[in-house]
């Protein structure tokens, strides 16, 4: 199954972490995870990688989510095709839109969704595979 292409599919995953050239050695040897040095403006990001696929990513917490005392966290992205057009079905249902929609170069358009009970989800229309 290709995730990126799939309506629903839960297709990467990210931890935003505090200092990510330290956790880094940690999950590469308990995981046995490669990962990739990508320069970004707003500080590098580092691929993970499974063999030769792509299945995530570490980052440095924005300062916004530092101020505000988020701790380091993981975080779930499934692939939604209509991320772009659907803001009034996901208040119409219950949910609303946090972050985004945003243009990420290179990847896809993203959004931030809070579910009715309070439960944020990542969702990305991928404009191609990743990795």
């Amino acid at each position: 199954m290709d995730a990126y292409r799939t309506q629903g599919a839960f297709s990467w995953n990210e931890l935003m972490t505090s200092d990510p050239e330290a956790a880094l050695p940690f999950y590469t040897a308990l995981l046995g995870w490669n990962t990739q040095k990508m320069p970004m403006p707003g500080g590098d990001y580092h691929v993970v990688r499974v063999g030769e696929t792509s299945v995530g990513g570490v980052m440095a917490m924005p300062p916004e989510a530092k101020a505000g005392g988020m701790p380091p966290c993981w975080g779930s992205y499934v692939t939604g095709h209509r991320c772009r057009r659907h803001r009034a079905p996901r208040r119409r249902i219950g949910g609303k839109v946090v972050h985004g929609p945003q243009d990420i170069p290179g990847v896809g358009r993203m959004a931030v969704i809070i579910d009715p009970q309070g439960a944020a989800l990542n969702v990305i229309a991928y404009s191609q595979p990743a990795g």
